[in-house]
């Protein structure tokens, strides 16, 4: 809690009321705040949420502030800004909006993708087949590029299905949550370029941004969608998306109506150009406390060299998986050279089941996930290893988790 928080609680109580009495009552809910923040729980290392900086959680316990305040709107805008920096952008166009990171496939499905044109999607897992299922709500034609479990598309075959027709966009899962498996973004993007240049590249970044390197301008990306519940390391509820100026292009001149009236880009685009021009506006009141948040933590993002962050992430996620490699379990995706850097999804060993390890690991103070791959969702569980746990090594949090894993595992009879 901030020193301004606790001396404000202070203030009131000393100005309603000359006695000691109402002093510390008010000194007591300053002192409450605090402990909820630093409150011993069980470590959230799923994939998302992830653990919440002290000041993160601090930014959001704010007294009621009015969207339209002269306090909120620079934290708006001045977040606008940020998002550009984090995703090296100069032109890209920030949405923050209320929702989950699912949100924005509606965005990109109902603003971008017309009724009857096709759309292929890179496919890696669950978020994959739920990318497609969206765009079929909204009429669009979807191939697939799909491999098998664990694994991902070769460019070749993604080559082959890009000059089978014309392509209005293709979406790509960097990294899918359900497998673990990252994606070579930059190389696909590089094929559609040669292959298909008209072609929207969308990239689903709700399990990678703020973890892996993503490069908008350089790349040539159109559409980044993301959460905040990630390595953002926000409390879920903000669903951000990055739109290229090609792709706002796309989206003015598109010929049939867009299909959805909350994920509009013509209601969004005039609020985000408002904030960042430090002006006040209305569409659909945003979530001030969770922007609030996310200003924090972009601030405490950008601090450091992003090429020092995805460093950590990737040095933190070799260490994860070194020792459950030596642990002598085996992982979702098929190589170490595609598996994500923000998150290890590992095969339960034989004769052990998610009702066996998971609560085991939770009694040590730890939550890990279960599977989510519907064909083999009973099969595994997965780690999540970003954010401030991989930043700030001090916390132990990885340290805890490896230990609290082996440990259970040996408490159920496991031996390598």
């Amino acid at each position: 809690m901030s020193t301004f928080r606790f001396l404000y609680n202070f203030r009131i109580g000393f100005n309603k009321k000359f006695g000691v009495v109402n002093i510390l009552n008010n000194c007591y809910k300053s002192i409450r705040i605090l402990s909820t923040m630093t409150t011993p729980h069980k470590l959230c290392m799923v994939p998302g949420p992830v653990e919440f900086h002290e000041d993160v959680l601090t930014s959001m316990s704010t007294p009621s502030d009015s969207h339209v305040s002269p306090s909120f709107i620079p934290i708006f805008g001045e977040s606008i800004e940020l998002l550009r920096k984090l995703f090296f952008t100069n032109k890209g166009q920030p949405f923050i909006v209320s929702g989950s990171g699912t949100l924005g496939w509606d965005m990109v499905a109902s603003n971008l993708v017309e009724p009857g044109e096709d759309v292929l999607v890179v496919n890696t897992g669950y978020f994959g087949d739920s990318f497609y299922e969206c765009l079929k709500v909204y009429g669009a034609k979807v191939t697939q590029a799909k491999a098998e479990i664990g694994d991902r598309p070769s460019l070749e075959t993604i080559a082959d299905i890009l000059i089978s027709k014309k392509f209005k966009a293709i979406t790509i899962t960097h990294v899918d949550t359900s497998t673990g498996v990252i994606v070579d973004v930059k190389a696909i993007a590089e094929l559609v370029k040669q292959k298909s240049p008209d072609t929207l590249i969308i990239v689903d970044g709700v399990c990678s941004a703020g973890a892996e390197e993503i490069r908008v301008d350089e790349w040539g990306l159109d559409v980044v969608l993301t959460a905040s519940q990630k390595a953002l390391g926000v409390p879920p509820g903000l669903s951000i998306v990055i739109a290229s100026e090609r792709a706002i292009g796309v989206y003015k001149q598109r010929k049939s109506p867009i299909t959805s009236y909350y994920a509009s880009w013509a209601h969004w685009l005039p609020i985000m150009i408002a904030y960042e021009s430090r002006k006040g506006a209305y569409f659909a009141t945003p979530p001030v406390q969770l922007i609030y948040a996310l200003n924090t933590s972009l601030k405490l993002i950008t601090s450091i060299p992003l090429e020092t962050r995805f460093q950590q992430h990737k040095e933190t996620s070799n260490r994860v998986k070194d020792t459950i490699e030596a642990m002598g379990l085996r992982f979702i995706p098929k190589s170490r050279e595609i598996a994500a850097n923000g998150m290890t999804a590992v095969y339960y060993p034989e004769g052990i089941q998610a009702l066996d390890l998971l609560p085991k690991v939770a009694g040590h103070n730890i939550l890990i996930a279960g599977g989510l791959h519907k064909s083999i969702a009973s099969k595994y569980f997965r780690i999540g290893h970003m954010g401030i746990s991989v930043t700030e090594p001090n916390r132990g949090h990885i340290d805890k988790t490896i230990e609290s894993l082996e440990i259970s595992l040996k408490e159920l009879g496991y031996k390598k």
